[in-house]
C-alpha cells in the first residue's frame, strides 16, 4: 500500500468514476463516511481541494469556518484527517478511541489551529473510531 495521492494534476477535477478506479470496493466506506458526516451536519459543504502540487486534491466536508473533515484519496484505499483544537483534543484524549489515535494526536505538533492527524481507512472497523471522532469535531 503505497500513500500516494491519486489526484496529483490540478487540471484534473475528480469525478466518482476516477475514483471508482482508484478505490475500488473502498469507495463504499468513502461514501459511508461521506453520508455519515452530511447526517450528522446537514448544512455540510462537500468539496474537492487543490491545496498545492505536492498534495495534491483532497476531499473536505466544512461547516461555515473550519474543515470537519478531509478524505484522501490513495490506490486501493484511502486516508481521512481531522484538526483538533485544543478542546476537541482533550474530548479525543478522554474518549474511548484506540489508544492508537491517542498517541497520534498527543504527538502531532501542534499549530495554531490545531493538532493534526491523518488515519488510514482500510475496512468497516476504522469507521466506528472516524464516527465517534466526527462527533467530537462538531461537538468543538
Amino acid at each position: 500500500m503505497e500513500d500516494v495521492n491519486c489526484f496529483m494534476e490540478k487540471a484534473v477535477i475528480p469525478t466518482e468514476t476516477a475514483l471508482e478506479v482508484f478505490l475500488g470496493d473502498k469507495l463504499k466506506l468513502w461514501k459511508s463516511i461521506q453520508q455519515f458526516v452530511l447526517e450528522a451536519y446537514p448544512d455540510g459543504r462537500a468539496e474537492w481541494n487543490f491545496p498545492g502540487k505536492k498534495f495534491g486534491w483532497s476531499f473536505r466536508i466544512k461547516d461555515k469556518k473550519r474543515a470537519i473533515i478531509y478524505m484522501l484519496p490513495r490506490i486501493g484505499f484511502l486516508k481521512v484527517a481531522f484538526v483538533f483544537g485544543q478542546k476537541a483534543t482533550e474530548s479525543v484524549m478522554e474518549s474511548d478511541v484506540s489508544e492508537h489515535i491517542k498517541i497520534e494526536l498527543r504527538n502531532a505538533v501542534p499549530f495554531v489551529e490545531g493538532r493534526g492527524i491523518s488515519l488510514d481507512v482500510l475496512d468497516d472497523l476504522a469507521l466506528v473510531d472516524i464516527k465517534k471522532l466526527i462527533h467530537i469535531k462538531l461537538k468543538h
